[in-house]
């Protein structure tokens, strides 16, 4: 009788995950989709399972059975889900499925929802449930939910974690060398936060993580996922919080990924016009198809919540909630206009169940339109971000120190219009990685007039954000004049610090951090929620 309770459970349990899924309110898709152990028992396999509701079958291959199509799946055709349990599997095994998709064609594809994949170029799935991690940041996670944020300091360090430093051989730093290395420095420096650029897998690093394959797993040439939760863990010890970039808008065009999955539409639109992205050679998220919507908001949960991380930037919004953002035709929404409105009401969801499991969290958009109510509450009409980038304070601020200081007089609407909307919107002050790349040259060579002109207007530029309304975000390498444009390829230039002007530079980017956060007029009373 126990053991029949028992199995009625489970199945009610299965019932639910697949009832929630279809509904777009299952927010913890990684505990029933991808690959779990069948039982406690480590000999007894695994069961995997995959959404692909128009495919014709599909086969779990791998290591298990020499990758051939001995493990036909089974559809669940209301939920549109394939299972099977393989009892031969094993740890550390990897498998894709093969999908015959809705016209006959057989392509072998990733698990969307595996936590660890084959280190890239490959792109198996591995079998892997990650166990429970030993956290020691429960005081740093009390006080969060104790503090205001928009009431305190926020001075963000942005890093693309493989390109912060390399080693001698030239390989680029994990997450087991940063926690070493880049905790203390962020310490040292003054920075509240380490925000970094996107860590889930994609394989194509100059894409600097921003085309995604898979949502919840590391990217396995950043390190395990232990060693990223070892990193957060240490820098919540430190008093550092940590951020990461989330792509919820578009996805990598890859065959073997998420792109067509079951060969109709299957997390992109059924538009082909809208499906495309043109303007970065990637494909949009349907971000009104229910199950697409159970399918990021958990990967936002799976991240928060097994990685206790401090927030999120949501990249590239705009793309998510304008119709005419990208090239190409577009056709406007019912109302005749610009808004996407299914992009408004996905994200409004997003920041609301967010924020009702984690009030604590930052989250912040990258917006690039002029529009407005992008952050403040749902209720006021806003989309429900803590913050927004303020784009335009920083593209008129660079515009005008690369000015010869002879034109500045008759500009200065450049370094004064931001005070016109300062409180239209909760804004972060971005120096970002955009601006120093594809020949925009470095934040010091930005700078108008010879080398020591160079560096007292950059101390000038960073003088003034810490004074200017709005929390505070720096690209790595920018707090001490690093000459060359970033490379995501290779590591900072960290020879630059050998020249007694880089390094008073450094110093004093870390004098006017600590100023900063010890001065409470500079960040008490500066965003319009506070």
């Amino acid at each position: 009788m126990a053991v029949n309770t028992e199995e009625r459970h489970r199945q009610e349990s299965l019932e639910n995950h697949k009832h929630m899924f279809n509904q777009g309110v299952n927010y913890e898709l990684y505990n029933f989709l991808g690959v779990h152990k069948i039982s406690t028992d480590d000999e007894s396999g695994y069961v995997f399972r995959v959404w692909a509701p128009h495919a014709k079958q599909v086969w779990v291959c791998g290591d298990f059975d020499n990758w051939d199509k001995s493990h036909p799946m089974t559809l669940d055709k209301k939920s549109g889900i394939w299972s099977i349990e393989v009892k031969e599997s094993r740890e550390n095994q990897y498998y894709k499925y093969l999908v015959k998709q809705a016209n006959g064609r057989e392509v072998m594809k990733t698990d969307p929802m595996a936590q660890v994949y084959e280190k890239r170029p490959e792109t198996a799935a591995v079998v892997k449930e990650l166990e429970p991690f030993k956290w020691n940041d429960g005081l740093w996670r009390g006080r969060q939910k104790r503090m205001n944020h928009f009431n305190n300091p926020i001075n963000i360090y942005e890093v693309h974690a493989p390109s912060w430093k390399e080693h001698e051989d030239g390989s680029l730093y994990t997450f087991k060398d940063l926690t070493a290395e880049l905790i203390p420095y962020v310490k040292k420096m003054g920075y509240t936060h380490i925000e970094f650029m996107p860590l889930m897998e994609h394989p194509l690093p100059a894409s600097w993580g921003y085309q995604l394959t898979g949502y919840f797993a590391l990217c396995s040439s950043y390190g395990t996922p232990d060693e990223f939760k070892d990193f957060v863990n240490e820098c919540h010890q430190n008093n550092i919080g940590v951020l990461v970039d989330w792509v919820p808008g578009h996805f990598s065009i890859n065959d073997d990924a998420l792109a067509y999955y079951d060969g109709t539409p299957t997390y992109e639109y059924e538009d082909p016009d809208r499906a495309k992205n043109i303007g970065w050679g990637a494909l949009n998220f349907d971000l009104g198809k229910p199950e697409v919507q159970s399918f990021l908001l958990s990967s936002a949960f799976y991240w928060l919540n097994e990685f206790h991380l401090d927030g999120m930037r949501v990249d590239a919004v705009s793309n998510m909630i304008y119709l005419d953002y990208d090239e190409g035709p577009w056709k406007p929404n019912k109302y005749g206009d610009t808004r996407n409105l299914e992009g408004y009401a996905f994200l409004q969801k997003f920041n609301k169940v967010v924020k009702f499991a984690h009030p604590e969290s930052l989250i912040i958009a990258e917006e690039s339109s002029s529009g407005t109510q992008i952050s403040g509450t749902i209720e006021s009409g806003a989309i429900g971000f803590d913050y927004k980038w303020n784009m335009g304070w920083m593209n008129d601020v660079l515009e005008f120190f690369e000015m010869d200081p002879y034109f500045r007089k008759d500009n200065l609407n450049l370094v004064t219009f931001s005070f016109m909307y300062w409180q239209a919107e909760n804004f972060v002050l971005p120096l970002s990685h955009d601006e120093v790349v594809h020949g925009k040259k470095s934040l010091m060579h930005k700078m108008w007039g010879d080398r020591y002109r160079q560096f007292a207007q950059l101390r000038t530029l960073y003088t003034f954000m810490m004074m200017h309304p709005g929390k505070k975000l720096l690209f790595m390498g920018g707090e001490w004049g690093q000459f060359l444009e970033w490379k995501f390829d290779h590591g900072l230039e960290w020879v630059d610090l050998q020249d007694e002007m880089n390094a008073k530079m450094q110093h004093f980017t870390s004098v006017l951090n600590h100023f900063y956060k010890e001065e409470r007029p500079l960040w008490e009373l500066g965003q319009q929620d506070a």
